[in-house]
């Protein structure tokens, strides 16, 4: 049986930490939830399992002969535009959505800062 979680009243409900992200918040949600349910033993064993994050700047679809044909320097249009939001995949399903921002410490460097977690059935939580 699926247990449904409220992730407002949980957040609500968090202990005054306003320094923490919201990916922190949903592990911290996350790990509350199962020591609560009873279900896992050893949640620390979870929370150290390895995933693989994306970020999605965008998708175009172009035709193999054009794909063939990029080269060096070759720029490729993609479907999102300058300030629309960026979707943060986490093992191919989406769990956020986020801006492109340049990390301060390095400017070569880009990262995402998260605006939205998207809930267990694609409902936004911001």
């Amino acid at each position: 049986m699926a247990q449904s979680f409220d992730y407002e009243s949980a957040a609500a409900s968090d202990d005054g930490h306003t320094e923490t992200s919201p990916l922190e918040r949903l592990a911290e949600i996350a790990a509350r939830t199962a020591e609560e349910s009873g279900k896992f033993a050893n949640v620390d064993a979870i929370l150290r399992i390895p995933v693989t994050m994306q970020v999605v700047l965008g998708s175009a679809t172009i035709p193999v002969a054009n794909l063939m044909k990029l080269g060096r320097g070759a720029v490729v249009p993609l479907d999102h535009r300058v300030g629309e939001p960026v979707d943060v995949v986490v093992n191919g399903r989406i769990v956020a959505r986020g801006e492109v921002v340049v990390v301060e410490e390095d400017n070569s460097r880009f990262g995402v800062s998260l605006t939205e977690i998207v809930g267990p059935l694609g409902q936004g939580d911001t």
